[in-house]
């Protein structure tokens, strides 16, 4: 698992909650100033999860104003890139005499060293405010300083292109913690950052300026999700990727030359993730094993048995009956 730590403002006294709360931001982010209407019945919680120089955020919290001035700026400056993606309730930020409102899936980049007013209002019958972002050093993004700064505070999408891409990543690594190895941690920050990279220099068109190596692993990670998407499919083949993403089949080879496995490889080994998921499903125990496999794109029994036995050292009815035996135990 990732390594994390998770703040919840219920394990301190009531009393004491919301000013635990204060200290908190302040050593997780920056000096800020915080008010909120009810501070005697204070709820919040904060859980991060650590990417190397990157810091994944979840966090929750009643409605609340935050404001990072000029004097707390000179007092302490992490010198940061502060980016938030709003999942639910509603985020006006002032800047200088800018005043701009994020709604749900809204994603904005902020920076420690300028000053804002951010308030936080819940809506639509939600009591608390719900966001997912991160914290990154400046030179995790290799854009020029002056083209970052025209996109601070900035409304970007979360919902098409490269910023739905960034938004699903954020929140399936935060949903999904448990899947990835401590020493994972800094390569999935390399990824947030060169996704952010890219959907900045979208924004400004200034894709010349995006280093070669971001540009690929953007490229990559486009793939893998076209393939996330279509696993399914028996006909998924690494040349219909290349011809659905205008590149050529040996360009795609090239592509996964850095990866740790080819193409073909990827995508085997994550349909056999989707069975090995299935198989351990009680709900899905009445289903027949040739059925799973059938669902995520493996057409011949005998095939899949092979490729299962490879990658596991175990039949899939093995796999199958061990983990259901141990869902079992657990639940006794």
């Amino acid at each position: 698992m990732l390594v994390e730590s998770v703040f919840r403002s219920e394990d301190v006294p009531a009393a004491d909650r919301f000013s635990h709360w204060r200290e908190h931001m302040a050593q997780a982010y920056a000096p800020t100033e915080i008010h909120a209407d009810h501070v005697e019945d204070f709820s919040a919680c904060q859980r991060t999860l650590s990417l190397g120089a990157v810091q994944l955020w979840t966090m929750e919290h009643p409605a609340l104003t935050l404001r990072r001035t000029p004097k707390l700026i000179r007092r302490s400056d992490p010198e940061l890139y502060h980016l938030s993606l709003v999942r639910r309730g509603t985020m006006g930020l002032t800047e200088l005499d800018r005043e701009i409102t994020y709604a749900p899936y809204d994603l904005v980049l902020l920076d420690t060293s300028r000053p804002y007013s951010i308030q936080a209002i819940t809506g639509h019958g939600h009591r608390r405010i719900a966001g997912t972002g991160a914290f990154l050093p400046r030179e995790a993004l290799p854009l020029p300083r002056k083209s970052i700064d025209t996109l601070i505070t900035r409304r970007l999408s979360g919902r098409d292109g490269i910023g739905a891409l960034l938004a699903d990543m954020l929140t399936r690594l935060a949903a999904d913690a448990g899947s990835y190895r401590p020493s994972d941690g800094p390569r999935l920050g390399t990824v947030v950052a060169d996704l952010l990279t890219a959907l900045l220099a979208h924004a400004v068109d200034a894709d010349n300026s995006l280093p070669e190596q971001a540009r690929w692993r953007t490229l990559v990670l486009r793939i893998q999700a076209f393939i996330e998407q279509n696993l399914r499919d028996p006909e998924l083949t690494p040349r219909g990727i290349a011809v659905a993403h205008h590149i050529s089949l040996s360009y795609l080879h090239r592509l996964f030359r850095y990866e740790d496995e080819t193409v073909a490889a990827w995508i085997r080994n994550r349909r056999l993730e989707k069975t090995c998921r299935d198989l351990a499903d009680p709900g899905m125990r009445a289903t027949p094993i040739h059925a799973i496999a059938a669902r995520w794109g493996f057409v011949r029994a005998a095939d899949f048995t092979r490729a299962f036995r490879a990658a596991y050292g175990r039949t899939p009815s093995d796999y199958r009956r061990e983990a259901l035996d141990v869902r079992q135990c657990t639940h006794c």
